[in-house]
């Protein structure tokens, strides 16, 4: 026998609340990682994106997203789920829509990548071997195929950006 659709329900939109908690605190603190842009001690280098950059990175999240808030209106009649948790599911989405689209802050220095408010060291990331033409793409080690980290922003920025973790990440090769 199921569980009751409520209890799934209401597990469900606290696991959701979190999850867009973490990244809204994640975001608050980028600002704190990277106070100013431009060329940084160190060689160092921070840049930020824009709206339509951070809409180029996060297609496929968004496409997720809407499915992700579509689908539970089907099942929502069938199996008793009051109407109230679904609502709120879709607000709960709708706010990490925006979170996905609100432009980021990304630094480079000369032990960790700064992005999305986190700070990755570089032993743990690696260039992909294919680069998207409007992003750089960054993989995670031992993540598999879901250590994509995308980085977002204007091709000059990224140009420069992408000039310091070859650098970094290769630093036996000669240009």
């Amino acid at each position: 026998m199921l569980p009751s659709a409520e209890p799934v329900a209401i597990a469900m939109v606290f696991i959701l609340s979190a999850i867009v908690a973490w990244d809204a605190w994640w975001l608050t603190r980028q600002h704190l990682d990277i106070p100013q842009f431009g060329h940084l001690p160190n060689n160092g280098f921070a840049w930020k994106s824009e709206r339509n950059h951070e809409m180029f990175r996060q297609w496929a999240n968004l496409g997720s997203m809407a499915a992700m808030m579509a689908l539970p209106w089907g099942f929502a009649s069938f199996s008793d789920t009051p109407i109230t948790y679904v609502i709120i599911w879709d607000i709960l989405l709708g706010l990490h829509i925006i979170s996905l689209l609100v432009p980021k802050r990304y630094a480079v220095t000369s032990t960790h990548l700064f992005a999305d408010g986190q700070r990755y060291e570089w032993n743990r990331l690696v260039l992909a071997k294919r680069q998207p033409k409007y992003r750089i793409m960054l993989l995670r080690k031992g993540w598999g195929p879901f250590g994509p980290l995308p980085l977002g922003g204007d091709r000059e920025d990224l140009d420069i950006a992408a000039e310091k973790i070859i650098e970094i990440l290769h630093p036996d090769q000669e240009e």
